[in-house]
């Protein structure tokens, strides 16, 4: 299947602010967005973009021969690596599963053809979704499955996983899937009953909050002013996260100190709660849960 790149005229549009400026791709994928950024840009502009799998590096050097366009395996969470303090005109984050990992069986995502045992965004990283399980134990991973998930029947789910990978009954993403179906007493009506923990799983296994919160952070410094940022997120665990990540700061002065608590603000929210349109909708149903949020440095 194809790879539908999601609110791209809507976030681009709000992206570039400067033609000839510095831009970054955070999530290359599979480009959809890079090469929109590229059409948009004059040749004395520049576009780096990252990537944490290596299937999408490849496809980058196949496929991407502009040369204002060069791109890093490595995640956004290491973007202090980026020696471009206070240069880059936009950095745009999508932080979704590109649609290339769903379709692949191999790389364990789906729960619609049997794979591995495996959900690692970054084939570097030593720890698969099969590790996790022969050493978890119950109530952790029911609480992984209802934090990252939001599944209401998560300990049942937890502990029918549990018990059939240790019988021998989890061999792969299919026999996965079964399990959690046959665990829930309550069956959704617009999405497979096994979505939810197997988000929670892949969320888990590539800690991905918590690289998203680094992300957003180290992104400020690479800002010059009046540059902007645009987030693309999935979840509410995303964009929780992104909003809480440009609030205004509060800085607290102790009590001997005779001066009033003061709000720092270092960015203005641009746009908020973008999400796709009827058209994109139908074209791309894997857009449906898409928020985006545009914000400026001041």
């Amino acid at each position: 299947m194809l790879h539908f790149p999601v609110l791209l005229e809507e976030s681009i549009d709000f992206l570039i602010t400067n033609p000839s400026g510095k831009y970054i791709d955070a999530t290359f994928g599979r480009g959809g967005h890079s090469r929109k950024i590229l059409d948009s840009i004059t040749k004395d502009g520049a576009l780096l973009a990252l990537d944490k799998d290596i299937d999408a590096i490849r496809f980058a050097e196949e496929n991407f021969k502009d040369k204002n366009f060069s791109i890093k395996h490595t995640g956004f969470e290491d973007l202090d690596s980026i020696n471009i303090a206070k240069q880059a005109d936009g950095i745009l984050f999508d932080f979704g599963l590109c649609s290339t990992h769903y379709d692949d069986p191999l790389r364990g995502f789906s729960f619609s053809e049997a794979g591995p045992l495996d959900m690692r965004i970054d084939k570097r990283q030593t720890k698969k979704l099969e590790d996790l399980l022969q050493t978890i134990d119950p109530e952790t991973l029911a609480n992984i499955i209802y934090q990252y998930g939001d599944e209401k029947e998560s300990r049942k789910i937890s502990q029918a996983i549990i018990n059939s990978y240790k019988d021998g009954r989890i061999l792969n993403t299919i026999d996965l899937a079964e399990v959690i179906k046959k665990s829930k007493t309550r069956l959704p009506n617009k999405i497979h009953p096994a979505t939810q923990t197997f988000q929670a799983l892949r969320i888990y296994l590539n800690d991905e909050i918590n690289n998203l919160r680094a992300g957003l952070n180290k992104s400020k410094d690479l800002l010059k002013t009046g540059g902007r940022i645009v987030c693309i997120s999935f979840h509410s665990l995303e964009d929780r996260s992104v909003k809480q990540s440009f609030a205004p700061k509060r800085i607290s002065y102790p009590k001997e100190i005779p001066l009033n608590n003061e709000v720092v603000k270092e960015f203005k929210v641009v746009a908020k709660k973008i999400k796709p349109s009827a058209s994109e909708l139908q074209r791309n149903k894997r857009s449906r849960s898409a928020i985006m949020r545009v914000f400026e440095k001041i």
